[in-house]
Formats: C-alpha cells, sequence, structure tokens
C-alpha cells in the first residue's frame, strides 16, 4: 500500500458532503490537505477542527470552480508555495432542478455545466502539469452512476457526468507513459445535501429521495477515494461504481429495505 502520510492533497468542493468527508479521511492518514469551496466560514470550521482532531496541515482557499481565474490563482499560490498535489480530488459539483428538457431553466443548465465540466477542467489544467512534472500523482474525478445511465429528467445532470466519465478516460488517454494515476469514482445515492441543493432548500422533497432504503454516506465514498489512492503505484482503478446495497442500478432501488 502506498502511504499518504505527509502527501498533499487538493480536494475541491470541500466545504460539505464527500468533499468534507474526504478531507477529513486524508488528514486521519496525516496528509496535508489543500481545501477549496465557496463557503469559506464552512472551510474554515473544518480546518480548525481536523487541525485540533489529528494535528493535520490544512490550507483552505475560497475558490469557485466557475471562475477560472480564481482556480488559476489559487493553484498558482499552492504551487509557489511548494504544495504540488499527490492527489487531486475533483469533488465539486451539483445538480439544479428537476424538469424535462423542453420545461427546464437554462439558468440551471448553465450552472450544472459550468460546475461539473469546465469547473473540472479548470482545476486539472491548472494543477496536472505540476504532477506530470514531478512524476507522479493521483486525479480522482467525483461522477455518478448517472454518468452510466440517465433517468428521467435528470438529463442535463446526466450529460455533466457523462462528461466526467469522457473526461476521465480522455485525461487518462494522455497520461499514458507518466505515472499519474486517474481514477472515477461513481456513486448511486449518496445522502449529502445534494438533494436539497438540487431542489433549492426544499428539505421535505430532498428527504423523498433516500426514503425507504439506507443510502451510502460520504465517509463511505471518501473510504473508496482514500482506498484507490492508497494502492501501490503501479496499480491504477479506472472507474469505480459504488452504490448502497438497495440500490442495483440507477432506477432499480428497494425502498421497503430500511
Amino acid at each position: 500500500m502506498t502511504t499518504l502520510r505527509d502527501r498533499v492533497v487538493l480536494i475541491t468542493g470541500a466545504s460539505s458532503g464527500i468533499g468534507e468527508a474526504c478531507a477529513r479521511r486524508f488528514a486521519s492518514e496525516g496528509a496535508r490537505v489543500i481545501l477549496w469551496a465557496r463557503r469559506i466560514e464552512r472551510l474554515a470550521r473544518l480546518a480548525d477542527d481536523i487541525e485540533a482532531q489529528h494535528g493535520s496541515q490544512v490550507h483552505i482557499a475560497a475558490v469557485d470552480v466557475r471562475d477560472r481565474s480564481a482556480v488559476e490563482s489559487a493553484a498558482a499560490a499552492a504551487l509557489e508555495a511548494g504544495d504540488v498535489p499527490h492527489v487531486l480530488v475533483n469533488n465539486a459539483g451539483l445538480a439544479r432542478g428537476f424538469a424535462k428538457v423542453y420545461e427546464g431553466d437554462p439558468i440551471d443548465w448553465d450552472e450544472m455545466i459550468d460546475t461539473n465540466i469546465k469547473g473540472l477542467l479548470w482545476t486539472t489544467r491548472a494543477v496536472l502539469p505540476a504532477m506530470v512534472r514531478e512524476g507522479r500523482g493521483h486525479v480522482v474525478n467525483i461522477g455518478s452512476t448517472a454518468g452510466h445511465m440517465t433517468y428521467p429528467s435528470g438529463n442535463v445532470y446526466a450529460a455533466t457526468k457523462f462528461a466526467v466519465n469522457a473526461l476521465t478516460q480522455g485525461t487518462s488517454l494522455d497520461l499514458l507513459g507518466t505515472p499519474v494515476r486517474v481514477t472515477s469514482i461513481d456513486p448511486g445515492f449518496v445522502e449529502t445535501e445534494f438533494s436539497i441543493v438540487r431542489f433549492r432548500g426544499d428539505e421535505g422533497k430532498a428527504d423523498t429521495v433516500y426514503r425507504g432504503f439506507k443510502p451510502l454516506t460520504g465517509a463511505d465514498v471518501a473510504e473508496a477515494v482514500f482506498w484507490v489512492c492508497s494502492l501501490p503505484p503501479h496499480v491504477n482503478v479506472a472507474d469505480l461504481v459504488m452504490m448502497p446495497v438497495a440500490q442495483r442500478n440507477i432506477y432499480v432501488v428497494d425502498r421497503g429495505s430500511g
């Protein structure tokens, strides 16, 4: 197994959910974490908590991955400080709305495309060249089962996650001949703020998404992210699809199991 103690791990969208869980998991093994998110107050509280609990070094920055200049500036600051990431976790992402294409809100589409696709591209482009120069590293993209099979009214969100799948494959091909690894982690139902964000704070609607079964947690996904990064350097997991036991594909869920 590859030790991650004192390794630099950059995580986007780290203020909650899967990103926060990844920050805690890597820090628990002594990694030095760089956390980006829009909500700097949440990041500050998370950093204090991690430092108190694990004594790990934490750097935070208010970064909206949709803003290419902000991404480039934050990445340049980290690289100039000598913090070339050993692991980049492209986690920032969201769903907005739940409507048929012909009834969808273009503003929602822009937010999903700009965050889930462009944000991943801006971050990867800003960080990956340094990883290649250093001759090591691992890019982990957080995808979704929606990137393998779409569902009614999930059209544009699914399209962005299909794009993440394609970009993961394409980036891996581009890195042939280097030791840099690329992985997509594609979870099914994970109970985080995802559905609250999708339904713009409507907790009643959000609760129905996970009703009747035990979904994955952010910590479950973080464990998978940590595992692929801790494998021996010659091993690359290209794609890992994970779902709760009650879910067998994007459609089929046993809602009487929990």
